[in-house]
């Protein structure tokens, strides 16, 4: 499909907005997905092209947190195992489902990872008494709950992917005993996983806009720049404002589409 000058600068703005979001939390795809839909894009279409677009603007942020992903190497290994099964699930979902499926319970997971963010601190204090009195010691992987959580979460991530850092950072946050902006730039390299797997399948089983699949790279890598230099620099207070107000934003859109 042709795009007008003004579409397509339009479409490369929201690339831009969408790397820098999803590198500071995630919930880029409200940026980029609307845009796409506005040039006459078919929706599985603008979804996947969106996917594979975002792909450039993923790895930008993950290098951009590069000093926070240092001692998480192992770390990274088995929950990127996870993240890489769960998005290629999701990815044959959105071929296979109607486009309905998870419009009724995305917004309370996206509410309940809300929760889970504001009361991170609070929770993880109380964990830690539990876990004194308990002569017990947190995992540095976050257990099984977390693999099984990353799984879900990535699962819809492969199949559309607005708020997806909201989950991941509830999650993790909640189960990993780890700084905030470590949980981030963990968040952004299992990003890289969950669109570069559901991309690759995209290629060989959907139709694809290339044109927007460029315009989309092209503005998400310099925005993911911008959310790292950004986000590194956010106190965790901060941060998790920005996190509840993006999830608020994708709440109400999806209510309202």
């Amino acid at each position: 499909m042709a795009l007008s000058i003004w579409e397509a600068l339009a479409v490369f703005a929201a690339g831009i907005g969408a790397g820098t979001i999803n590198t500071i939390v995630g919930s880029g795809t409200l940026f980029t997905f609307p845009v796409l839909l506005a040039t006459g894009l078919p929706p599985i279409t603008a979804n996947v092209s969106n996917t594979l677009g975002l792909v450039p603007g993923n790895f930008s942020g993950a290098v951009g947190y590069r000093r926070e992903l240092s001692g998480q190497r192992t770390r990274i290994i088995r929950c990127g195992i996870a993240a890489l099964i769960g998005g290629l699930t999701g990815a044959i979902l959105l071929l296979a489902l109607p486009s309905k499926a998870f419009d009724a319970i995305v917004p309370a997971l996206i509410a309940l990872a809300l929760v889970l963010v504001v009361l991170q601190p609070r929770l993880a204090r109380a964990l830690a008494r539990r876990r004194e009195r308990n002569g017990t010691e947190a995992r540095g992987d976050g257990g099984p709950a977390l693999l099984a959580g990353l799984l879900v979460a990535s699962a819809y991530g492969g199949y559309f992917g607005a708020a997806q850092g909201v989950l991941y950072l509830s999650l993790m946050g909640l189960l990993l005993n780890d700084e905030l902006q470590r949980v981030n730039a963990l968040k952004n390299v299992l990003g890289v996983i969950v669109n570069g797997v559901a991309a690759l399948f995209f290629v060989f089983v959907a139709d694809v806009d290339w044109t927007a699949v460029l315009l989309i790279a092209v503005g998400s890598t310099i925005g993911g720049q911008i959310g790292a230099k950004v986000g590194r620099r956010l106190p965790p207070t901060a941060l998790r404002g920005v996190i509840v107000a993006v999830g608020i934003v994708a709440i109400v859109q999806m209510l309202l589409k």
